[in-house]
């Protein structure tokens, strides 16, 4: 089951975002490579720096996507003001499986 995670930064919080994102690349990186991870990518504001996250992963269920979402190193790092881990259905432009 697909769940997406939108993520929300701190204000004022960019620095921490740079410092702590080779880890948090890693951490996409080794999700890829388990499979789990379908697309990732930041939300930008209005001039063009990140501040956010989107990230969609495949998971048994809510339960350990939350797992997923809580070991990014953005997480931990306290990046986030607001997680959202919800169920999601991949229905238009959907990779052939």
């Amino acid at each position: 089951m697909l769940f997406a995670f939108l993520c929300t930064d701190k204000p004022g919080h960019l620095n921490l975002r740079m410092e702590t994102r080779p880890t948090h690349l890693e951490h996409l990186n080794k999700l890829n490579e388990a499979g789990s991870l379908k697309f990732a990518g930041p939300f930008l504001d209005d001039d063009g720096k990140p501040n956010g996250s989107l990230v969609v992963v495949d998971a048994q269920d809510m339960a350990a996507a939350r797992a997923l979402a809580e070991a990014d190193p953005y997480y931990l790092a306290g990046l986030f003001e607001k997680v959202e881990v919800k169920a999601w259905n991949w229905t238009i432009n959907k990779p052939a499986e």
